[in-house]
């Protein structure tokens, strides 16, 4: 898989290995402010890293409750500055949606620490009215255990810099269908689902998304929003993730390493291949 343009950037830095120093070249995972506006007024900015913009703010749009499908979009370009320099704004028109920008409009830069109690949060996914995903979907755990090697294999930026999460989206047999690198888990998820609205391949309810890192309570609405059934992660979920997803029947997996895995909700969703439908 090929590096987006702009998603690496070169650096000199002096390596010490075995007591000697030495100057070398290194790749570094790029870092920019992303603006995305809708009707010409700045919304939000997140940073991300460059590549597939416009999937992230459709993403981010469809994830966050703004939209509920591709056809609320009447546009959706990067736009090009008059200077040369690097486009870093997205410029987003809407229909058939009510978008109050001062009633919407809020810092997305908040982390899961930002004092947002959980009962708060998940009443508002409540008010959203996400529904819970397929629950006639089943899947093998023994493809399960395949994924994060394919992830890894894919991953091309990661594999130049090593600092950087994936989301990636797999159908029924394990085949890669979308992988999307950033340095915000939040965001790798967003191209991702932006990618499946552009592509008119919403919902997501013959799938499984694995994410690298852990899978925090923002990753696993940005799921829901997507309709995707099966959320799986390298590392460990958040005590307010598992809640949500209990709630809303979404099947979370965590420490999906080798041949070993924890479902903290839905469990029923894996079974072995002589039972899945």
């Amino acid at each position: 898989m090929r590096a987006p343009e702009r998603s690496v950037e070169l650096t000199q830095v002096t390596e010490w290995e075995d007591g000697r120093l030495r100057s070398l070249q290194d790749s570094l995972a790029a870092e920019e402010p992303l603006e995305i506006r809708v009707g010409g007024v700045p919304f939000t900015v997140t940073m991300r890293t460059p590549g597939h913009d416009i999937e992230l703010a459709a993403g981010f749009l469809l994830t966050e409750g703004i939209i509920q499908s591709s056809d609320q979009i009447a546009g959706l370009r990067a736009m090009t500055p008059e200077n040369g320099l690097r486009s870093n704004v997205v410029e987003v028109e809407l229909k058939d949606t009510e978008f109050d920008s001062d009633s919407l409009q809020r810092n997305f830069f908040a982390a899961s620490s930002c004092g947002i109690c959980g009962k708060a949060s998940i009443n508002a996914i409540r008010v959203r009215g996400l529904k819970e995903p397929d629950t006639d979907f089943r899947f093998d755990p023994e493809v399960l255990c395949r994924l994060p090697e394919t992830l890894r294999s894919e991953q091309a930026v990661f594999s130049r810099t090593g600092g950087l999460h994936a989301a990636a989206l797999f159908d029924s047999s394990g085949q890669l269908l979308a992988l999307r690198e950033d340095i915000g888990r939040h965001n790798a998820v967003d191209k991702v689902a932006g990618w499946a609205l552009l592509q008119n391949k919403l919902p997501l309810s013959r799938h499984v998304m694995l994410v690298s890192g852990r899978g925090g309570f923002e990753i696993v609405q940005k799921a829901l929003a997507a309709g995707i059934p099966i959320l799986a992660s390298v590392s460990a979920p958040s005590s307010l993730a598992v809640k949500l997803a209990r709630e809303l029947r979404l099947t979370l997996v965590g420490f999906l390493r080798g041949r070993r895995f924890v479902i903290y909700s839905s469990e029923f969703r894996c079974v072995c291949a002589r039972d899945a439908r």
